[in-house]
């Protein structure tokens, strides 16, 4: 058995290779990398789990094998955000965070995120030490330490405890809540039978927003969908928003690391929008500055930004870990992916989609305009830009090096109609126009599947690069 762990950790097909026994070998893998960093003599992790099918068992099983290496395990006593879990192993100074969850994957699969004591994902160090262990273990015939739930609850051993109140306190003190609540604003909050199922609702109790919540009750199957706020899985949402003339809905995914909205005319408003809504309220109305760090995959619109107001940039591969060695080593004013992954200073670097939901009610809220007219108003500043991804599934596997190689030597003068006038190899392959028009083609790196992705100042180029790109991977 061969376990890597991608973008933001491991994941597998429930059952296949995501089995019991596999994760029982994972965590005394985890767990002999937490004694051999830890700083303390009995080191503390906390748990936790998403809402997917089997999660809360699969957490348990983290928890016991934690506790049989005498570590402490704070185990969550129901599903709970990403985030949440990620920001109390720095509010209770943990040695580490586990996390279960596919994230935005397909229901069959589940997975296990790793957190670094900063609350972030785990660096791709970290991540390889884990897997030595893990390999070395094999190499010995070495199984898990394991106790029984009962007896390491009697031991204190396993914890259990809430992790919602310590993450909401500290989410009141990065938005303005009051501003929000003077918007009056009518929302709908949509889980997508998710994490975020509540969370909204518990921390706007307060406030007079009037919020109406869809697909927040357990659900393993998330409806037949994958978990993920991009446009083709929110039409519940878009119609949820008019039916109660709602002035914006929020989408989170299944572990509400990532976030999409939709606005009161039913248009979808990707995180490239809102990644730049935030940049320009962040620095205009509250008059923040720092570095602005990007995903490669992320649109024009943020350089734009950066430029405009004097803002250092950078561009990193896919994952909010490369952004978060960054955002702890930098004055990084917000970091964030197209996928929806958008964080602030003053937060842990970690994606958040509870927090972006909340800091898009308040840039609404403050501007007293409807969500619609903003993302009119920023595209006439820094735009036209248009934006669209095609997923895959790979029937054999993909040598990312080798498609580089050959997508470099295969790459067009023009495309479009417009020059080439850069390659970047960063993170996959990606072609830069004169116009400002990009293309960028990358294999995940959690799931077997190509992504094309395009950026152009119409729908018609965006169409025109995604065919080009496809024809260019060789699938048709």
């Amino acid at each position: 058995m061969t376990i890597r762990f991608g973008t933001d950790g491991w994941r597998a097909v429930i059952s296949d290779t995501f089995t019991f026994a596999n994760l029982q070998l994972v965590s005394q893998a985890i767990a002999d990398y937490v004694l051999h960093t830890a700083t303390t003599p009995q080191p503390e992790v906390v748990v936790g789990f998403d809402t997917r099918f089997l999660s809360d068992r699969y957490a348990v099983e983290v928890a016991r094998v934690l506790a049989g290496n005498n570590i402490i395990a704070w185990l969550t006593r129901a599903d709970a955000p990403t985030p949440a879990v990620s920001y109390n192993v720095v509010h209770r100074k943990a040695a580490a965070g586990v996390m279960i969850t596919a994230s935005h994957n397909a229901p069959r699969y589940n997975g296990v995120k790793l957190k670094a004591p900063y609350g972030g994902s785990a660096s791709v160090h970290q991540a390889r030490m884990v897997e030595r262990f893990l390999e070395e273990n094999q190499e010995r015939g070495r199984g898990p330490n394991m106790i029984d739930y009962q007896v390491a609850l009697q031991r204190e051993l396993i914890r259990r405890f809430d992790p919602s109140w310590a993450y909401y306190e500290h989410l009141s003190h990065l938005v303005d809540l009051d501003k929000i609540s003077a918007g009056e604003l009518r929302v709908v909050a949509d889980a997508m039978y998710g994490a975020g199922r509540g969370c909204f609702r518990e921390i706007l109790a307060r406030t007079r927003t009037r919020l109406t919540e869809i697909r927040c009750e357990m659900n393993p199957g998330f409806g037949g969908i994958h978990p993920e706020p991009i446009a083709r899985y929110l039409q519940a949402l878009v119609a949820a928003v008019q039916a109660e003339h709602a002035d914006i809905g929020l989408a989170t995914d299944g572990d509400a690391d990532r976030i999409g909205a939709v606005d009161a005319l039913g248009n979808f408003v990707d995180p490239h929008h809102i990644f730049a809504l935030a940049i320009r309220y962040l620095v205009e109305r509250r008059g923040w500055s720092g570095m602005v760090v990007k995903t490669v995959s992320t649109t024009m619109m943020v350089d734009r930004l950066a430029a405009r107001y004097g803002l250092p940039l950078r561009e990193t591969p896919v994952g909010f870990n490369h952004i978060a060695d960054l955002m702890l080593s930098d004055d990084v004013l917000i970091g964030g992916e197209e996928s929806g992954g958008i964080g602030i200073k003053g937060h842990i670097p970690e994606g958040d989609g509870i927090l972006m939901g909340l800091l898009l009610l308040e840039i609404v809220a403050d501007a007293g305009v409807p969500l619609h007219e903003l993302v009119a108003d920023l595209q006439k500043q820094v735009g036209p830009t248009c934006y669209a991804r095609c997923d895959m599934r790979l029937p054999y596997p993909v040598v990312k090096s080798e498609m580089i190689a050959r997508l470099t030597d295969a790459a067009p003068p023009v495309m479009n109609g417009q020059t080439v006038v850069k390659i970047d190899t960063l993170d996959g392959i990606k072609y830069r126009m004169a116009d400002d028009s990009w293309l960028l083609i990358r294999p995940s790196g959690t799931e077997p599947v190509l992504r094309v992705y395009a950026e152009a100042p119409d729908a018609g180029g965006v169409s025109a690069l995604l065919e080009t790109g496809r024809k260019m991977a060789g699938i048709e």
